[in-house]
């Protein structure tokens, strides 16, 4: 009988936070498009006899974080030497967090494998500082060296650890997601993979049905894309069930993810917690956090990815798929609600449909746009969308006429009336006109109309694109079919 086994998967996600200045000392924090070793004073080189300080936005950013995530807050907090030798290290250590940290026992609701809601338990959260970037280079004649930009260097760097509870890499997909859309909306973070800001290291094990005990873990780092994540998720699964079934002894250690080659990549036995020679850092005092500033920083929490995905669910009556892909992505949510303000207050029971027609913009125009020109569209306003809806709700534009005015609109600025006047495009809607085209279409077409009269019906697609032919199609398509219906069969 084969043996089945459960898969265990625990991450440890690193967020750098928005502060204007490093963790420890006042040098600024954003050095993307600084040059090398331009944002460093000798308390981030790691200088002897230098007093680092502790950046109070940054400590606040980590409470408004564990507060988003139901996790109770310290007291009391303090700051840990995290001691290892790697070359982006100048100290020869980090300032870290070791046995207690600013936030702790949270929770983060996701979805499983079957789309049922399922509670993620959130370890701890913690703050340290980032380390120096290395530059790896490799001359012609085959000789490599490495170059260290030390601006990165003590930026506030937030870290997240959940705990094991996640069991297929889709739980884990889904929890990293979450926590994505929820430090990015509450102003923590960035949260940009691509630019380094946000990046995951995935724990993953893999244990007999049945059992309670962990099994050895791999801990995958530095995993730059959710797609990636989710990859090396379902590659390290695969690859231990396979090892553990032909009696290979699975090896706690650390891997690394190849996107080119599908696979990971053994880099290093995994160290412990021990091997770092944690102990309480001499020059920086306790923090101590009084309820009153929790009380505070609590005030500051905007509408969660979760409430307002509820909010969506109940007062707009949204898809379950709507809702969540709205409520995950903050710029999208801002528009779709703003626009939403825009419509008549007298009408709601139309604002359900309206609030349908406004995400489908919003989530498969505007999306096409910004992945076509790697960039948001910075004219579409909620004014102009929500007049758009309202032209193709009143006929006065078709769907393919909309999009064409939609794209000017989030381009190059300009209402939707405007646009569409400038273009000539307006929905023939009245009846005597399409009247008209349509009894001429009858009379052009007479093997179509003895078809009909025959009983295929099919060719009534045929003859509405005769009457959009001849309107250069500015009919109203809807109207066009039913008037050509009620003609062909008034001729039987």
């Amino acid at each position: 009988m084969t043996t089945q086994y459960e898969t265990v998967i625990g991450l440890e996600v690193h967020s750098q936070l928005l502060t204007k200045s490093k963790m420890f000392c006042s040098c600024e924090s954003d050095y993307q498009n600084a040059k090398p070793n331009t944002r460093v004073c000798p308390i981030c080189m790691g200088m002897p006899g230098v007093l680092p300080v502790v950046n109070k936005r940054a400590v606040e950013l980590v409470i408004l974080t564990g507060l988003a995530l139901g996790c109770g807050i310290s007291k009391t907090t303090k700051f840990d030497r995290k001691n290892y030798p790697y070359p982006d290290l100048m100290k020869g250590y980090q300032i870290s967090q070791f046995d207690q940290p600013i936030a702790g026992k949270g929770v983060l609701s996701v979805q499983d494998a079957e789309g049922k809601s399922k509670e993620i338990g959130v370890t701890r959260v913690h703050l340290e500082e980032d380390v120096a970037k290395l530059l790896h280079r490799q001359e012609s004649h085959g000789e490599g060296y490495s170059l260290l930009d030390i601006n990165r260097a003590g930026v506030p760097l937030m870290e997240i650890v959940s705990e094991p509870d996640m069991r297929s890499p889709e739980e884990a997909h889904s929890y990293l997601t979450s926590l994505h859309s929820i430090v990015r909306q509450i102003g923590a973070s960035t949260a940009n993979m691509e630019a380094g800001s946000f990046r995951c290291d995935a724990n993953i094990s893999i244990r007999p049905f049945g059992t309670s005990a962990l099994g050895k873990k791999v801990e995958i780092k530095n995993v730059n894309s959710f797609r990636s994540v989710f990859r090396a998720l379902k590659y390290e699964e695969e690859r231990q069930r396979e090892a553990i079934e032909s009696g290979e002894p699975i090896i706690q250690e650390t891997r690394g993810w190849s996107d080119d080659r599908g696979t990971t990549i053994s880099q290093r036995t995994k160290e412990y917690a021990a091997d770092y020679r944690y102990f309480p850092e001499p020059d920086l005092p306790p923090v101590q956090i009084s309820r009153e500033w929790v009380d505070e920083v609590k005030s500051w929490l905007p509408e969660l990815p979760a409430a307002r995905r509820e909010r969506y669910l109940k007062e707009l009556q949204l898809s379950e798929y709507d809702a969540g892909h709205l409520s995950t992505n903050l710029e999208f949510s801002i528009l779709f609600d703003k626009t939403i303000t825009q419509f008549p207050t007298d009408e709601p029971e139309k604002l359900a449909g309206r609030s349908k027609s406004v995400c489908n913009w919003i989530t498969v125009e505007f999306a096409r746009l910004i992945n076509e020109n790697h960039e948001h569209p910075a004219n579409l306003s909620p004014m102009s969308l929500a007049e758009l809806v309202l032209m193709v709700e009143s006929g006065r534009l078709s769907s393919s006429m909309a999009k064409t005015v939609f794209d000017k609109a989030a381009v190059e600025g300009g209402t939707p009336a405007e646009i569409s006047d400038a273009l000539g495009m307006s929905q023939i809607s009245d009846s005597s006109l399409i009247a008209k085209t349509v009894a001429t279409v009858i009379l052009e077409n007479p093997e179509a109309v003895s078809d009909y009269l025959g009983g295929k019906h099919s060719v009534v697609r045929f003859m509405v694109g005769q009457i959009m032919k001849k309107t250069q199609g500015k009919a109203n398509p809807k109207m066009a079919t039913e008037m050509l219906e009620t003609a062909l069969n008034d001729l039987r």
